[in-house]
């Protein structure tokens, strides 16, 4: 039996056969879920991968929470909800940003 709490603090939990990494990441699916109801947004992407290459070398993948279309703002979000910033987290996330030319939003956990 695991009698380890997870390292952040944070809780998976399931919704529409998706298991998520916290209880945050969950809560801003069902907002997503909404907005994507409404019109807001569209083309809603769980964990879209993001390959870090130099060169032809892969180095290592990005997985971000959440990608979609923000119909008002014409561009496309990529999404990660954040409780705690990891370095690792930050240098992927740089990496990111200069070789796919997106902005990562962090959301609040």
């Amino acid at each position: 039996m695991n009698d380890q709490r997870p390292k952040y603090g944070n809780h998976k939990t399931e919704i529409d056969g998706y298991l998520f990494d916290s209880q945050a990441e969950a809560r801003r699916y069902q907002e997503l879920k909404l907005m994507q109801a409404a019109g807001e947004i569209d083309a809603l992407e769980l964990q879209p991968v993001y390959e870090i290459m130099v060169g032809e070398r892969h180095i290592c993948n990005y997985r971000a929470d959440f990608k979609y279309y923000d119909i008002k703002k014409g561009m496309a979000v990529v999404e990660d909800v954040k409780g705690y910033r990891t370095s690792v987290y930050r240098l992927k996330k740089k990496l990111v940003e200069a070789l796919y030319h997106v902005e990562i939003m962090e959301v609040e956990a």
